[in-house]
């Protein structure tokens, strides 16, 4: 059963199956994918997924929170260019493990 774009699955009926999906995305403020609906008595149980939330990366860089550098000026660009660059403890270990034999 389909309810919208959200696969429904499970033994609840269409109209309960709709009001689950208007309660989950309602409360979670988010697009369901899909729903599996178990009914044992009075208890339901819920397997649901939503559909991936797009969202764009902020870094703070020079100064400034940015997503991306395309609209620097070319002073800017070369400022980020040019910073000093700190490794994590992660890469300093592989360094130093390359030098170990």
């Amino acid at each position: 059963m389909n309810i919208g774009s959200v696969k429904i699955s499970g033994n609840a009926s269409e109209m309960e199956a709709a009001a689950y999906v208007e309660y989950l995305q309602g409360k979670h403020n988010r697009k369901l994918s899909s729903l599996h609906i178990n009914l044992d008595g009075d208890f339901a149980d819920l397997d649901y997924k939503f559909e991936p939330v797009k969202f764009e990366r902020i870094r703070r860089i020079t100064g400034y929170l940015v997503g991306t550098m395309d609209n620097w000026n070319n002073a800017k660009s070369a400022e980020e260019k040019d910073r000093v660059k700190h490794m994590s403890f992660y890469s300093c270990h592989e360094d130093m493990m390359k030098d170990v034999v």
